[in-house]
This record gives structure tokens, C-alpha cells and sequence, in this order.
């Protein structure tokens, strides 16, 4: 998503730019401070938050800005808390109730919908961060049910949420409903191998479900053992079965594997018998 103004304030001819993020707010900063004199390209993306402002000045159900002010502007958790709670407000008067009415269901996939989803999915980020839990599970629960294709991702946010919480029955609910079963990303297959550890230790059950996990990504396990260090910059995009997904898979996970006794020393060990390549001989003590 970006912003579009007309520029040509530097001597260059005007242009239609589309600019986003810190980078463009910062650069309009130092516009206005003087320092651009013979960088005029450094100016693409300079008003981001200028034409949020501008946009509200147009009109106040636009959700988008209020999205961008309280990534860029907000001083605080509490700040972007609100900001996003007006984002929502404006999604909610621009859409209208008949709309969630006639649309539930279908979400994300209608355009206009996006910074709505955006501004809820920002929000339920902001209320975890301010450790209320169950507000922010609400919030990613009612986005599932507005668009259960769950193009976001936020089936896998709900599973780490619980993870992290200890409230292992409860994700077995929500994981054994139809919908997802079919789900083959590392989030699910990994986390139903944890979850048939918590119901019933080193079982069949529970190997199987591992040995599933292994097989779409092998290299979860080396992040979730400590065998390799998670990175502390996580890409924007993975890629399905890449090593780019099994260490995004332990930086959300890792705290629920660690709330369940036992469950790592096994996952090192169930998993390197695993692993294991075909033809290898097993040592029998």
C-alpha cells in the first residue's frame, strides 16, 4: 500500500511518487529542515505521514491513515493502541454494518476491506503487547470469522498465542476443527506434534505427528533445540519448507514448547532418529 502526491518542490519536473514507512517520513523531515540540496531522488517518499494527516483532513473513515500514523507517529504502545482503535472505527463507518452483514465470510478478498483487516490485525498485536490476552484473541478469533480463508495468517498467530499462554486444550479445539485440517504449513504440522506430546508424552500419536513436521520442514528442529540461533531479523515473506520458515516457526513457537516439561528433550531426540537419512543403520544399545 502506498501514498501518491505530486512532487517538483526540488527544481525537478513533477512527478507522481508512491512512498511508505519510516524511510519516506524521515526524509520529509529533513526537507523541511533544509538538509536536501543536491539529492532531489532522496525525496521519494518523503510526506508519508503528511498525506495521512491529509487524507483525514478529507475524510475521518480513512483506516489506512490512521494505520500509518500509528506505525510512523506513535510514541507508544498505548498510542498506536489508539490509533488503531480508530483506524477501526474508520473501517467500520467507510464499509458500513450492512456490508460486515452481506461480506462476513469473505474478507481480504474484497479490496476495500484490506486496511480494516490491517488496522484489527495491528490492534491485536498491540493489546498482546500490552499483555491483554484474551481482548486480543477475541479480535484474531472475529478476523477468522470474517475471513476464514485467512489470507493474513492469523490461524497461526492464534496457535502461538496459546502456546505461550499454556492453554493447550484450547488449541486442540481450535486445531481440530475441519476447516484447517488440511493445513500443511510448519505452524500447524509442528504444533499438532507438540500438542499429541501434552496429550500423550512420547506415544505413537506423537511421533507420527512429528515425523509429518519433519518431512514438510527439516529445519525447524535445529531452531527449536538450539542446535542453530534463531536470527534476530525475520524476513517479511517465507518460503514453504525453506530454512526461512522452520526459524520463524521457533521464534513464535519456541515459548510454547518450553511450557510443556520434557517436550524439547524428546523433540532432540525423536528428531534426530528422524532425520536420520534412508539407509542409515540405527545403533542398538
Amino acid at each position: 500500500m502506498g501514498y501518491a502526491c505530486i512532487l517538483g518542490a526540488l527544481g525537478e519536473m513533477p512527478a507522481l511518487c508512491v512512498y511508505r514507512g519510516a524511510e519516506g517520513f524521515d526524509a520529509y523531515r529533513r526537507i523541511q529542515k533544509g538538509e536536501f540540496h543536491h539529492r532531489p531522488e532522496e525525496a521519494v517518499g518523503a510526506q508519508n505521514c503528511l498525506m495521512a494527516e491529509r487524507a483525514l483532513a478529507i475524510s475521518r473513515d480513512c483506516a489506512d491513515a490512521y494505520n500509518l500514523l500509528a506505525e510512523e507517529e506513535a510514541g507508544s504502545a498505548e498510542d498506536a493502541l489508539d490509533l488503531y482503535r480508530k483506524a477501526i472505527e474508520a473501517g467500520e463507518r467507510a464499509l458500513g454494518p450492512r456490508f460486515f452483514k452481506d461480506n462476513a465470510g469473505h474478507f481480504w478478498g474484497i479490496l476495500e476491506t484490506r486496511p480494516y483487516m490491517r488496522a484489527r490485525a495491528a490492534l491485536a498485536r498491540c493489546l498482546w503487547e500490552l499483555k491483554s490476552h484474551d481482548e486480543a484473541l477475541g479480535h484474531y478469533h472475529e478476523m477468522l470469522r470474517l475471513n476464514p480463508g485467512d489470507n493474513q495468517g492469523i490461524r497461526y498467530i492464534v496457535l502461538s498465542c496459546l502456546g505461550e499462554l499454556g492453554r493447550f486444550d484450547e488449541m486442540g479445539k481450535f486445531m481440530g476443527g475441519p476447516r484447517y485440517k488440511d493445513d500443511c504449513a510448519a505452524e500447524w504440522l509442528y504444533t499438532k506434534a507438540l500438542l499429541a506430546f501434552v496429550r500423550e508424552g512420547a506415544s505413537a500419536e506423537a511421533s507420527a505427528a512429528l515425523r509429518s513436521a519433519l518431512k514438510q520442514n527439516k529445519h525447524a528442529l535445529d531452531y527449536l533445540t538450539g542446535k542453530k540461533s534463531i536470527p534476530r531479523r525475520l524476513p517479511d515473506r517465507i518460503t514453504m519448507g525453506g530454512e526461512d520458515e522452520g526459524y520463524c516457526y521457533a521464534s513464535s513457537f519456541l515459548a510454547a514448547w518450553k511450557r510443556v516439561p520434557g517436550a524439547l528433550e524428546w523433540l532432540a531426540t525423536a528428531g534426530k532418529k528422524f532425520k536420520k537419512p534412508r539407509g542409515a543403520k540405527e545403533t542398538v544399545q
